[in-house]
């Protein structure tokens, strides 16, 4: 396949110390993070009774949630019909939230299912919600390896919270 001139292309390099990271002495994330009652240190912003809402820490944007479900599974088919309207319900809410919150100008929604779709955690299902402003990418990724992130997460996340409570 030949490189097309006009075709554009999201880079995120900073996303290699995740990929990088090791991942094999700490287990499925989203099933230790909501046992260890820590929700602030764990970003996660809701419980609710079939999925949960969690910060990403490693975010493509000030803002960048994920609601997973509490049972660790990996297809989409296997999720009863509780779960997947609940998921439907915190994503509904969650947009809700950023928009109250930050004011972004879009959203990328959706979920990466399977490795070779580019799933960072291909074991445990989670669904992606990243709020866009206009303009809201620059050269500053491409050029350097740094990404520009307006507000600590700490900060994001307290802002968020206070809309869950």
């Amino acid at each position: 396949m030949a490189y097309n001139k006009t075709e554009k292309r999201l880079w995120t390099p900073w996303r290699m110390e995740y990929i990088l990271s090791d991942k094999s002495s700490g287990g499925c994330i989203f099933c230790h993070k909501p046992g260890e009652e820590k929700d602030r240190d764990n970003l996660i912003l809701h419980r609710g009774e079939k999925c949960f809402v969690i910060m990403n820490l490693y975010p493509y944007n000030n803002g960048h949630v994920m609601i997973t479900p509490y049972r660790h599974v990996s297809d989409l088919t296997l999720l009863d019909d509780e779960e997947m309207l609940e998921i439907a319900r915190e994503m509904k809410r969650a947009v809700q939230v950023l928009k109250d919150a930050m004011n972004p100008d879009g959203f990328n929604t959706g979920m990466n299912l399977g490795k070779a779709a580019g799933a960072g955690i291909d074991d445990h299902l989670h669904l992606h919600i990243v709020p866009r402003w206009n303009g809201d990418t620059n050269f500053m990724p491409v050029l350097s390896d740094t990404r520009v992130m307006p507000e600590h997460l700490d900060e994001t996340y307290m802002k968020l919270k206070s809309y869950y409570k």
